[in-house]
């Protein structure tokens, strides 16, 4: 993923986290995703027909897709205030294929801390399907996790790798950071849970 796109896939990410949340309008946060989304789909059709046949080039950008159509569909629902069921099968789909993402950012890439990130997407789009398909009451916990990546999954790194930083971080470094954040997110889920039922 350019480090573009995914700079701006952390502003999504942090302004349907809020939301989630309550602070935002749904309607407000639907023209941001259409205007995301429409860069997560321009971009890699453009990456894919300049490719010139390169695998390693398409299949980076077949990624952005799931993004791109993630985005363009909640803007499209939240603006139209159709059910979101929808949304929710879908990020089931791209939950599956994230783990497919991850292991090819293991495996093809050697690129761990990216398999880290891409599992933590597939996380949160298994969220998004448990609260949206099958009705869990979990938006405030989905919101809060949803901020947290924006920064640790997208926003920082994005930055830091179009300064040139993300390069010299030593990689153990990053996944320890990551791997931290996944178990506050398991963390969190129990706080929030006992705080709803007190």
């Amino acid at each position: 993923m350019s480090n573009v796109g995914l700079l701006y896939v952390g502003a999504v990410l942090f302004l349907n986290g809020n939301m989630l949340l309550g602070k935002i309008d749904g309607k407000s946060a639907g023209i941001f995703n259409l205007f995301v989304g429409t860069l997560q789909v321009f971009t890699p059709i453009y990456l894919i027909v300049t490719a010139n046949g390169d695998t390693n080039t398409i299949l980076s950008a077949s990624g952005l897709f799931l993004f791109g159509f993630t985005y363009l569909y909640v803007g499209i629902t939240n603006l139209t205030n159709i059910r979101n069921i929808g949304i929710g099968y879908y990020s089931l789909w791209v939950a599956i294929l994230a783990i497919g993402f991850a292991g090819i950012n293991y495996f093809h890439f050697h690129d761990i801390p990216f398999t880290i990130i891409w599992l933590m997407w597939s996380f949160l789009w298994t969220l998004f399907y448990l609260n949206m398909a099958k009705g869990k009451d979990i938006e405030t916990y989905i919101g809060w996790v949803a901020i947290m990546q924006s920064w640790v999954t997208a926003t920082i790194p994005a930055f830091l790798s179009l300064t040139g930083i993300w390069q010299e971080i030593n990689t153990a470094v990053i996944v320890i950071v990551q791997i931290g954040f996944f178990l506050f997110f398991i963390v969190l889920y129990f706080i929030l849970r006992r705080k709803k039922e007190q």
